[in-house]
């Protein structure tokens, strides 16, 4: 443990359970409900509503071997190329293996997926899947519908729910082991402040960390709460530096900041094309799969594009699918574009690459378990090293929902016992973090964007170091100082200072792999350099609140062993 907590009031009430669960995507919920269903007493804690996490905005689909023709083999060896070298091939082979059948159970659940005329699922593909793999639902709202089925088995199986929550920090018990979470429920919640669920088995799956960016697919609940929460609890993180920015993001605008529309990379999956201003296709020579290569390519291409032309973004052809084709496969799609004056049906979409999925995370074994005991991840809050250095597209709802049901069957195996906080906020347990102004969210943002974006540098990263980090020291300094202007504790506190302490960890991470790889990319250090850098970086916070990056031996994980 590190001793650092975020600065809150006392926890002003408390309940017991055998498992929390932080999140409600598909993560989450598929952990819930398979503790529940093992008789574990089991809550879920959620940031706003039980379906407003990051899996209802999944357009594409999720990927899995199950046409005709494919197999897990072919499904592990594309996203071993996607992921650049530094795959779990475990992990993977896992993924790969167990996901069909964890695809089909979803199905039982209640998830309905769209389907041929002769009943079969329907397969489209996505960048970097050489076949026919990625299972969708409404055309385009496979997100939604997983969430849709999902909230309504929890509610069904009538588990305890906490909506409106941010979670705080870690509780341990005496031995150091995890015996639960503070946190603060939001207005509408069923609690009132800031509370405890005291719980032995805590499974964090909070989602990504978009909100570090100004320009994002995520939502406005993407604000690293998770990592943050662990690096404070003195977890380890690996594989941060590996941002994946989505190629096509329609834009809005230079100024545009925020959650921006997501345009799936099944409409390229299903012919669509990228074009510059005078309708010539770039991506054609570049790769093998032109516009379905993986997403690092496309983006790294369509930037490349940008700064030759000084334009500020490109195109998205896809007038050839025609009316019907758009209203039936693409109609959130449709919506979106038409609702900020784009007919994709008459003309090209203007699209850029946007922040979009966290492919590193908090570090853990194939059961979930990171390296405090007790503490689980599961989903982007993670890093299973089933992503290596670029996720391949629609293997995230994939992972989320094997990696669940694995952690689930641990934490039913071992049903450890429930042990009593040893400290909490409320007795002035650990150091309280000098909480940051909301204000400073945008100023962490723009230098997120400009100096830890798609093209990175030397340069860009110190910059964007030193000026976090005097971020960082003004807070600390405020906090001592004999007028303290710190901020009140606050929602809008909270998030800032986890965005800070995320951002901190990120830059120091993609300061230290001085090479190009999967979606990190340096602009000094074009080429992959497999010799020096075939490696993972783990890192942690030390008591003094600093960075600590470690660089494996091999591209192995070491083991998670804090849990056993």
């Amino acid at each position: 443990m590190t001793g650092i907590r975020l600065t809150a009031p006392a926890p002003g009430w408390a309940i017991d359970a055998d498992v929390v669960v932080v999140g409600s995507g598909v993560a989450g919920l598929t952990t819930a409900l398979r503790c529940a269903a093992a008789g574990l007493d089991t809550v879920v804690v959620t940031k706003a509503r039980l379906d407003d996490g990051s899996t209802r905005w999944a357009q594409g689909g999720i990927a899995a071997a199950l046409g005709e023709g494919d197999t897990p083999e072919q499904h592990l060896d594309d996203t071993l190329v996607a992921g650049a070298g530094l795959c779990d091939e475990e992990a993977v082979r896992t993924l790969v293996t167990e996901g069909p059948d964890a695809v089909r159970r979803l199905i039982t659940t209640g998830a309905t997926f769209d389907t041929t005329d002769s009943g079969d699922i329907a397969l489209t593909r996505e960048g970097g899947h050489h076949r026919r793999r990625i299972a969708h639902a409404g055309g385009d709202a496979t997100g939604a519908e997983i969430s849709r089925a999902l909230v309504e088995a929890v509610r069904s199986a009538a588990l305890h729910t906490i909506e409106n929550a941010l979670v705080l920090d870690l509780l341990t018990d005496a031995e150091g082991r995890t015996a639960g979470v503070s946190l603060h429920v939001m207005g509408e919640g069923q609690h009132d402040g800031v509370g405890a669920v005291r719980a032995p088995s805590v499974v964090l799956a909070t989602g990504g960390m978009g909100q570090v960016f100004s320009a994002t697919t995520n939502p406005s609940v993407s604000t690293g709460d998770g990592v943050a929460l662990a690096l404070r609890a003195g977890a380890e993180v690996s594989d941060l530096e590996f941002v994946q920015f989505h190629p096509t993001v329609l834009f809005l605008g230079a100024d545009s900041e925020g959650q921006q529309p997501l345009v799936s990379e099944a409409v390229r999956g299903e012919g669509a094309h990228l074009v510059d201003a005078t309708g010539t296709r770039f991506m054609l020579g570049q790769h093998e799969l032109a516009e379905l290569a993986p997403r690092d390519i496309v983006a790294k291409a369509i930037t490349r594009q940008m700064h030759e032309h000084g334009t500020e973004h490109m195109y998205l052809d896809a007038r050839h699918f025609g009316a019907p084709m758009w209203e039936q496969r693409f109609p959130t799609i449709l919506a979106a574009c038409r609702a900020h004056g784009i007919d994709p049906v008459t003309e090209p979409i203007p699209v850029a690459p946007a922040a979009h999925y966290a492919s590193g995370g908090i570090r853990t074994d194939l059961r979930g378990r990171t390296t405090v005991p007790g503490l689980y991840a599961c989903g982007e809050v993670a890093c299973t090293g089933v992503h290596g250095a670029n996720r391949l597209a629609s293997n995230s709802l994939l992972e989320g929902l094997v990696f669940a049901e694995r952690i689930a069957a641990d934490i039913a195996e071992t049903r450890p016992p429930r042990t009593e906080p040893a400290e909490t906020a409320s007795e002035g347990g650990g150091e309280p973090v000098a909480l940051l102004a909301p204000e400073t969210r945008t100023a962490i943002q723009r230098i997120m964007t400009r100096g830890a974006g798609v093209l990175r540098s030397a340069g860009s990263l110190a910059a964007a170091a030193e000026e976090l980090e005097a971020l960082h020291r003004s807070a600390a300094a405020d906090v001592d100082a004999a007028d303290p202007k710190d901020a009140v504790p606050g929602v809008d506190a909270w998030e800032v200072t986890n965005l800070l302490l995320v951002s901190r960890v990120l830059v120091a991470a993609a300061r230290e792999r001085e090479e190009t790889r999967g979606c990190h990319w340096r602009e000094d250090r074009p080429d992959r350099d497999d010799a020096h850098w075939r490696r993972h970086l783990v890192v942690r916070i030390a008591a003094d609140r600093t960075p600590v990056v470690h660089r494996t031996e091999t591209a192995a994980f070491p083991p998670v062993r804090a849990a056993d």
